[in-house]
């Protein structure tokens, strides 16, 4: 049940997305087509499928090793919006230079940038034991308000009619494309390379070994003499260095420059993504393709079907509450039993 109960999950959210279509009188056959079937009919739909889940896909896998020794980085948003800032920062200083070490460059400073924001709650946690839950979810709300101080002040584009955004980005600063026609970059197959090392880690490596032990049996993981604050810090650096590189992926390659809303909400999409996916990169991989089709389904039913884009996130709230409540089968056993009634003498 530890990988079936995902798989129930999503079953059950499209038949209760299909009676909640019955409800808004909208023909439910036709309107899971639209949010399911119909975005991916198309290469194109398919490399839009891969654009969105490789964000989502990074993030999930930085936050699964956290949530394996029981770290609880819930601020992989802010940490996303920091490491954006800092590869952005480094593109709009190298704006007039055309050189092939800037793209690079970008990326480290994606990683340092989420790192640095996730070494915040990850020293409050080790020094005074600070609840990592409610500083790193804070520090997300610090994030977006710099965001939105640089891009309506220093940072705005001289020639952008005073809309609050950057200048668009030197060709040397933008991911390549790697599929002609379309818009999948580069960063896709970062993310299939972070899936690849996630594994490496998790299942063949002694940092592995070390979270799982910490996250399950903390005592015996004293007395073999893990230090429980190394992981601590490991695992936010992990986290914020993903969240950070998913940043700089999606300022350098679908939106080209620095906006006020960087990420739709992928640093708490990449939640749920993380347990979908049992913890797994390779199960990351397969639930960041699934809760990138609902991003790709709201838009196609808000234009097919006049439908509201808030359909996207009642999907998501219905997978992740489906999936709690199926987790209860993989300790606990249903079972029908027949109460006998005693015969009368």
């Amino acid at each position: 049940m530890l990988y079936w109960s995902p798989m129930l999950a999503v079953v059950l959210t499209i038949l209760s997305g299909m009676v909640m279509f019955a409800l808004l009188d909208v023909n439910p056959a036709k309107a899971i087509h639209t949010f399911f079937v119909a975005p991916v009919s198309s290469l194109d739909g398919i490399a839009e499928l891969f654009v969105k889940a490789t964000p989502l896909v990074l993030i999930a896998i930085g936050l699964s090793f956290g949530f394996q020794a029981n770290v609880w980085n819930i601020g992989a948003e802010g940490q996303l919006t920091i490491g954006a800032l800092a590869s952005g920062g480094l593109a709009l200083a190298f704006y007039d230079v055309d050189t092939p070490f800037l793209l690079p460059g970008m990326m480290i400073a994606g990683v340092l940038g989420g790192m640095t924001w996730a070494a915040i709650p990850a020293f409050l946690k080790t020094r005074f034991n600070t609840n990592e839950i409610l500083t790193s979810l804070m520090l997300t709300y610090v994030a977006l308000l710099v965001l939105s101080y640089l891009v309506h002040g220093p940072w705005k584009d001289p020639e952008g009619m005073n809309f609050p955004e950057s200048r668009l980005f030197h060709e040397a600063a933008q991911l390549p494309v790697i599929l002609e026609g379309t818009r999948l970059h580069l960063g896709g197959l970062l993310a299939l390379l972070a899936v690849a090392a996630g594994w490496v880690v998790m299942a063949r490596h002694i940092i592995g070994f070390q979270i799982k032990v910490i996250g399950m049996a903390p005592m015996a993981a004293s007395f073999a003499g893990f230090k429980k604050a190394r992981i601590v810090w490991l695992s936010l650096m992990i986290g914020g260095g993903a969240a950070g590189l998913a940043g700089m992926i999606e300022i350098s390659g679908p939106i080209g420059q620095i906006i006020p809303v960087i990420s739709p909400g992928y640093g708490f999409t990449a939640i749920i993504v993380a347990f979908l996916g049992r913890l797994n990169p390779v199960g990351c991989l397969l639930a960041g393709c699934l809760m990138a089709l609902t991003y790709l389904g709201g838009d196609n039913a808000q234009i097919e079907m006049n439908l509201p884009n808030a359909v996207t996130g009642v999907f998501q709230g219905m997978l992740l509450f489906f999936l709690l409540a199926c987790d209860v089968l993989i300790r606990y056993r249903l079972r029908v039993v027949s109460k006998k009634v005693p015969e009368a003498a």
